[in-house]
């Protein structure tokens, strides 16, 4: 995916979608370390941002993303469509976090 073109539309303005070549994922699994964890608990006595788990969440996001964007690459797609994030707790202190969404060929109108 020279361009990466991707969109949570179902669609992509200006171009015609010719091939679907099916579903693209990213997952990554995180857990917050007892550090982390001190950190996090710390901050929340004070309220507002909590910025390790803010951190934490960022990258695991962008992990699913990138490797998402890998396995569209590897089935040569042009664009990305209907992309979405979902995450799960596993366990108390791990959550997996999932980036999908279907990978299609395309041609400018």
């Amino acid at each position: 995916m020279n361009q990466r073109l991707i969109t949570t539309a179902n669609n992509l303005e200006g171009y015609q979608i010719t091939e679907h070549l099916g579903i693209v994922r990213g997952i990554t699994v995180r857990s917050r370390s007892v550090i982390g964890n001190l950190v996090g608990s710390l901050q929340s006595v004070f309220g507002g941002n909590i910025s390790v788990y803010s951190e934490l969440c960022e990258q695991a996001r962008q992990d699913a993303f990138d490797i998402m964007i890998q396995h569209a690459e590897e089935l040569q797609a042009d664009a990305i469509i209907a992309m979405r994030y979902d995450a799960n707790e596993i366990e108390a202190t791990i959550t997996e976090v999932l980036c999908y969404g279907t990978a299609v060929k395309i041609k400018r109108l």
